[in-house]
């Protein structure tokens, strides 16, 4: 099926690519950036862009001299996400990162340079980080990111590109750094938001947060729900959240982080090419007949320490753990997990040099450990579970890296990165069950090193150059192992870890005060990657293996023009090219090398302006687009591009210890109807219809010395 658009992306790609040779030559005048708002700096104005300091690398490095393509989201973006739920929402001006969200809720994959984006659960290659706090299981699967309520985000730092020698396979892709308010940013401060629109959603969110001399803390609390946009897809959550800083001395720092989750979501599975002709807001039958769904709900505390162990040596560690209690009902089971997941980081920071040329070497090891616990039912319909069970089963993982860092400054210009990293991965598995007299027992284990080189050179405070080459390891996800096509129960053998090498080239910078670009282009090999297919014995089950090898090339655009303090127009643009170099399905034997992956888009862009015409007032006006992709590895069925407008309008006043802002949002304006995302699924329910137009008003008051 190909599902037409009337969009042309040869001339949108054209004028960006010429946009980027013209900028290029030009020298800056030199002139002083604007001052900015904290906000403003968060999101990369022309004063953020030497004001920033990202962490990401496991080093705080500005963000002119990061060692590699670094993007940060700021307040002011996060602030004006109407609905505030969704990675997609957070994410939409990063270049080179693909969100799916699906039926309009929290739940969503993410992908970076096309590592993960066949994910069907979670998030895979991409190491995400909450406050310090690590949301990657041992293999560096990130189940979701329920934990993380977008509303109360100060700033978030992506990395993109091979980093596996940062956090091991976790961040083959790169690595999601989320930072949230404190204390310190609002002292003695508090705020009350409510917001609700199309398919019945609301949201409430409380915050407050206090300093003294010694400590800070934030606390939030917050509800969602709502009905999705297509049947049987209602969902809600529940999410608690404290972040405690303690200065026990000048020199020893701590901050407790805890966290509680609660999430329900019915899940209305994908559609086939008939199903979204006659009606794309239904849920596929299977789905509404077995009554699909997932429940999580999860605890975390964790400890964030900095220690000065000398004017020259610094201590950084941190301690987490994690309890996680997890319900899924699926047509053919019903799975109930139980989850442990402690872990901890430790990091030695040697810093030299006196004079231009300065040397920051790290040693430091990272470890964690998972115990699940988990059985499943038959589902007889509706989710009733059977009385036998057909698995029952516990998995001992444990994830240990150790890794060396070292930044060298040739002087106020020039500085170069090492990485080197080992990471070894155990997964055991003890079946309880014993099904038939067949004992699935076994363990798995993978072991990689792996290396990061960058270098940065800014010949002046507004223009830079950064390169760099890293490898990546991404080891079978937790989920990929446990769909063991073979018996029910016991790991799946067949799958191999996928590696991949890549490099990147590009310039970043600012034009006499009113332009900030950021310009990367990239080259990725990658072994073994992965695909999802199904058997004819268990026809509603996904399983996993390794499809070929594919080849990854593109180039990733963001830009900010300021030309005044009341106007902000922000571009991100990327061009992607996907494809196999050696292919061999198990499920679309006619898929042949130089075909395209499937769910990669050649192109996406996403443009915001947002004007302040008169005091008080907020204008916004978005625009969304996204080229045609292939469905599947055959490249035969395909899904159109689309493009989507949004506006916003905001209404903010200012009290002496208060401030209020009222905010009406309309999302998909033109009621577009599009498909939002495939999966290659081979039952052909590839295709996920998105939302169509949305209305969402909110009310927001904050209290306090904001």
């Amino acid at each position: 099926m190909h599902l037409k658009s009337s969009v042309r992306f040869p001339v949108i790609g054209g004028a960006i690519l010429a946009s980027l040779f013209l900028l290029g030559p030009v020298r800056a005048s030199g002139q002083e950036a604007p001052p900015q708002d904290k906000g403003q700096q968060g999101s990369m104005t022309p004063a953020g862009y030497s004001e920033i300091v990202v962490t990401a690398p496991r080093m705080g490095v500005p963000y002119k001299e990061a060692p590699g393509a670094t993007s940060v989201v700021g307040e002011d973006t996060l602030e004006a996400m109407p609905k505030a739920i969704s990675p997609g929402e957070a994410l939409a001006l990063v270049p080179g990162v693909k969100v799916d969200t699906q039926y309009d809720s929290e739940k969503s994959h993410i992908s970076i340079r096309g590592q993960g984006i066949l994910t069907e659960r979670g998030i895979r290659g991409i190491q995400v980080l909450l406050d310090g706090i690590p949301l990657n299981d041992p293999s560096g699967f990130a189940p979701d990111l329920y934990d993380v309520d977008w509303s109360t985000v100060q700033r978030i730092e992506v990395i993109r590109g091979p980093s596996g020698a940062f956090y091991g396979g976790g961040s083959s892709a790169g690595v999601i750094n989320i930072i949230t308010k404190d204390g310190r940013s609002d002292p003695n401060a508090a705020d009350v938001m409510a917001e609700g629109g199309t398919n019945r959603f609301w949201k409430a969110l409380s915050e407050f947060g206090g300093t003294t001399t010694s400590t800070d803390y934030r606390v939030s609390a917050s509800r969602s729900m709502g009905d999705g946009n297509r049947d049987h897809s209602a969902f809600f959550s529940t999410n608690l959240y404290g972040k405690f800083r303690f200065v026990v001395t000048p020199s020893f720092q701590l901050s407790a982080v805890i966290m509680g989750t609660s999430y329900f979501n019915e899940n209305p599975e994908g559609l086939n090419a008939q199903q979204v002709r006659e009606n794309p807001n239904q849920a596929n039958p299977d789905s509404a007949r077995q009554n699909e769904f997932a429940q999580t709900r999860r605890f975390t505390a964790g400890i964030v320490g900095t220690a000065k162990l000398a004017s020259n040596q610094d201590l950084n560690f941190t301690v987490y753990g994690r309890n996680t209690d997890f319900v899924e009902s699926v047509p053919a089971t019903v799975q109930h997990r139980t989850l442990k997941n402690p872990g901890a980081m430790l990091q030695y920071t040697f810093h030299s040099g006196t004079g231009p040329v300065k040397n920051h070497f790290s040693l430091g090891t990272d470890a964690s450990w998972q115990d699940i616990d988990e059985y499943r039912r038959p589902n007889l319909g509706h989710a009733v579970e059977g009385p036998t069970k057909v698995s029952d089963e516990t998995i001992s993982q444990h994830g240990y890296g150790v890794y060396a860092l070292d930044r060298i400054e040739f002087g106020p210009q020039w500085a170069a990165t090492l990485n080197l990293r080992h990471d070894s991965i155990r997964n055991e598995l003890n079946d309880r069950l014993k099904l038939g007299g067949v004992d699935l027992s076994g363990a798995r284990e993978f072991n990689k090193t792996t290396g990061r080189v960058g270098l940065t050179w800014n010949p002046r405070p507004d223009f830079g150059v950064y390169a760099t080459w890293g490898q990546g390891f991404m080891p079978p996800a937790t989920e990929e192992m446990l769909a063991n096509p073979i018996h029910q129960g016991g790991f799946n053998t067949t799958i191999q870890p996928a590696t991949s090498v890549g490099e990147e080239l590009g310039i970043r910078g600012t034009l006499i005060g009113k332009v900030s670009y950021d310009v990367a282009g990239f080259y990725l090999h990658t072994n073994d990657d992965f695909e999802r297919y199904r058997v004819p014995s268990r026809p509603l089950e996904t399983f996993y293996g390794n499809a070929g090898d594919t080849r990854r090339y593109g180039l990733e655009t963001a830009f900010g023009w300021f030309p005044v303090e009341s106007l902000a127009v922000r571009l991100a643009y990327t061009y992607n090219h996907f494809t196999y170099t050696q292919i061999s399905s198990k499920v679309f034997p006619t898929a042949a090398p130089g075909n395209w992956l499937p769910n990669s888009p050649a192109h996406q862009a996403y443009l915001d302006v947002q004007y302040t015409p008169v005091t008080h007032w907020i204008l916004g006006l978005s625009g969304e687009v996204q080229s045609r992709n292939y469905v599947d590895p055959t490249n035969i069925p395909a899904t159109g591009g689309y493009t989507l407008v949004h506006a916003r309008v905001a209404y903010q006043w200012q009290a002496v210890h208060s401030r209020g802002e009222v905010m009406l949002s309309l999302r998909n304006a033109f009621a577009k109807k599009y498909i939002a995302f495939t999966e290659p699924d081979p039952d052909g329910n590839s295709y996920q219809p998105g939302p169509g137009r949305e209305v969402f008003m909110g009310v927001h008051f904050w209290f306090g010395k904001k």
